[in-house]
This record gives C-alpha cells, sequence and structure tokens, in this order.
C-alpha cells in the first residue's frame, strides 16, 4: 500500500542510506535526493574525508538508490547554501563568535530549501538520517525528542524547524541505535554499510577554519594581542578566527598553569586569556529562540539544558527577556561559547533553543 511520497534527503552514507530502505519498504513512494552544495574537493578526497556533499557522496547515493529501487536526483543547492551556510559561517568568525554551520543547514538548506523543492514535486513530506523523533504533545504541538541511540541522539541540532517543518518531516532512524543500522545496512547488501561517518565541517575537512575564511575571502588574518581580564598584554595572536572560546591548545603561548579563551573582542582586535575557573559560568543569555513544545515563556520554568553537542544535559532555570531568554545553571557551565547553540529540553522533548550571546 502507497502510504504517500516521500522526498529523502541521501548523503551517501550508512544512516540516510537506511533511512531510505527503511521508507520503501513502508511502502512510501520513496524519491532519494542528493544536495549538491559543496563540491570543490576531489572524488579521492571526498571518499578519505567521508563527507556528506563531496563527489564520492553523490556516487554513493546513486548507488544505493539503484540498490534498493528508487529514483535519485542530484539538486543544485549550491547558492543557498554559499548565502546561508558559508557566508554565515565567515560573517560569525569575523565578528567574535563561534558558529555552529550544520545547524544552519539543518535550517535553511535540509528542511527549508528541501521542502520547498519537495512540495514542488507533490511529496507529501521529507525525510532524512536524522537520529531523532517527532513526538505530538498534549498541547498539540511537535516537538524533536531524543532518539534511541545512545551517544547518536542529534535533538540537538535540530531545535530550529518549525511546526511546519516538523509536520512534513520523518525520521527513520528514530527508535535504531547505530549499531542497529549499521546490521540493516549490511543485511541488505547496502554498499555504504561500512562507510565510516563523516566528521568535522563539510567544507572544511581539515579543519583549518582560518586558512579557509582566508582562501574565501581573500583577506589575510589580522594579528592583534593576547590580553587577561583586565586588559593587560600577553603576547600577540594571528587572527581571531584562530580561536574560539574554551581553547587552550594552538594559543602559541606559554604560562606557569593552562590558560582557555574566555572572550574574544573584534572591535579591538584582542583575544582575552583566563584560567579553567573564569571559563565557568551559570548564568547564559540566549537570543533568536525557536519555541518547540511550547508557543512561548510566560514565566520562569526548570529545564535541563545543554550548550554544545557532546555536552551532557544540566539542570537550570529559563527566563524570558525582551531579546530571548536567560538560563540559570544549578551548576557552572564551561565555556558558554558566543555563536553556538543553547537547547533546552522537557521531559526528553526540545522545549526551546536558541544562540548563545
Amino acid at each position: 500500500m502507497n502510504r504517500g511520497k516521500v522526498v529523502i534527503g541521501m548523503s551517501g552514507g550508512v544512516d540516510s542510506s537506511v533511512a531510505a530502505l527503511i521508507l520503501k519498504e513502508q511502502g512510501y513512494d520513496v524519491t532519494g535526493v542528493t544536495m549538491q552544495i559543496w563540491q570543490e574537493e576531489s572524488f579521492e578526497q571526498s571518499a578519505e574525508n567521508g563527507g556528506c556533499c563531496g563527489l564520492s557522496a553523490v556516487e554513493d547515493a546513486r548507488r544505493v538508490a539503484d540498490m534498493i529501487g528508487i529514483p535519485h536526483y542530484v539538486i543544485n543547492f549550491r547558492r543557498e547554501f554559499r548565502q546561508s551556510v558559508t557566508d554565515y559561517f565567515i560573517r560569525e568568525y569575523s565578528e567574535g563568535r563561534t558558529p555552529n554551520p550544520c545547524i544552519a543547514c539543518n535550517r535553511y538548506i535540509k528542511w527549508e530549501a528541501l521542502l520547498r523543492r519537495a512540495e514542488e514535486i507533490g511529496a507529501d513530506c521529507i525525510a532524512t538520517g536524522h537520529y531523532g523523533r517527532i513526538v505530538s504533545l498534549q498541547n498539540g504541538r511537535l516537538s524533536v525528542a531524543k532518539s534511541e541511540a545512545a551517544g547518536k541522539d542529534q535533538s540537538y541540532v535540530l531545535y530550529a524547524l518549525t511546526q511546519e517543518e516538523l509536520a512534513h518531516t520523518i525520521f527513520p532512524l528514530g527508535e535504531l541505535t547505530k549499531d542497529e543500522v549499521r546490521r540493516l545496512a549490511l543485511e541488505a547488501g547496502l554498499p555504504v554499510a561500512t562507510k565510516k561517518d563523516s566528521q568535522d565541517i563539510c567544507f572544511i575537512p581539515d579543519g583549518n577554519y582560518a586558512a579557509f575564511i582566508e582562501e574565501y575571502t581573500g583577506q589575510k588574518s589580522v594579528p592583534g594581542f593576547f590580553t587577561d581580564k583586565d586588559g593587560n598584554i600577553l603576547g600577540q595572536h594571528k587572527g581571531i578566527a584562530h580561536y574560539t572560546v574554551g581553547q587552550r591548545k594552538g594559543l602559541g603561548i606559554a604560562f606557569g598553569e593552562p590558560r582557555f579563551v574566555l572572550r574574544i573582542d573584534p572591535k579591538e582586535n584582542t583575544v582575552v586569556l583566563g584560567t579553567a575557573k573564569e571559563l565557568m559560568t551559570s548564568r547564559v543569555s540566549v537570543s533568536a529562540v525557536n519555541y518547540m513544545s511550547c508557543p512561548g515563556l510566560e514565566g520562569e520554568r526548570r529545564v535541563t539544558g545543554k550548550l554544545r553537542y557532546s555536552q551532557s544535559e544540566a539542570e537550570c532555570v529559563i527566563r524570558p527577556t525582551e531579546n530571548g531568554l536567560v538560563a540559570e545553571f544549578d551548576e557552572p557551565q564551561r565555556a558558554a561559547t558566543p555563536g553556538q547553540a543553547a537547547v533546552f529540553y522537557d521531559g526528553g522533548c526540545i522545549l526551546c533553543g536558541g544562540v548563545i550571546g
């Protein structure tokens, strides 16, 4: 029985491949789409990096689609990706902030742009290989709940999805663990069954953000000074794009005890260093808030929150402010990094999330 037409984003990896397989077996009319967003590297580089948008990824997605018997198309999203992801990435670093391009890609490319294309061809919804679950709440709203995959839950990077987008999204892997996904791929004989997961930022596979920004913009990093919290000069830095809050390695300056980046001041072109204790904070301001489980906050609310993807949730109270919300954590948190996401959960579901100020 045909359960409806679904467009699934196929990155060429095992997760999206198994997601496509599951949808096909469940009776959906499945169309696979690989988003051409960043393909400057060679086929060999893409394969080595395990990238989700290089030339080898396109070929892997096409092979899987052929094997499971679904049509596959490559759609050019390079203009949208440049505007919404790479330009944003560079702009944030120039302002002394640390962006999260994967969240921007999810919001503007993998959902907004892909859903628009899917609707144009008459699809009912889109699907991805993310580890998360969409649940209907008693208040009538939809939310993303944490997946069953220990250590692989990706709800954090999905906080920005709207109610409209959630209503037209399927997460086939939400109830599966990574080991189960690998097993299904092997049993089906998928050619990507043992392919390694993509790492780091897809358009900067070597992790050298500063070099990428220099090459992309044609502008060299401008050196400046390291200072302490009181403004005393400690040494010279290579340019603010080389640093992020919480960083210890690669400072190129030695002290009697470890020093960390506390904050970055783009106007003064300074990088402020301090101790591990000075890096801790209990109060975090959050802007550009997307409310998911509720339409907004009317007062304070006790929830759990996390300030980075790899971090465990921590108990906190959030309160609405004129520009978003403020979170007061029971225990001090390390390196609340401007530009990164703060995501808050209530009962295992995303309540809301936004950008750390």
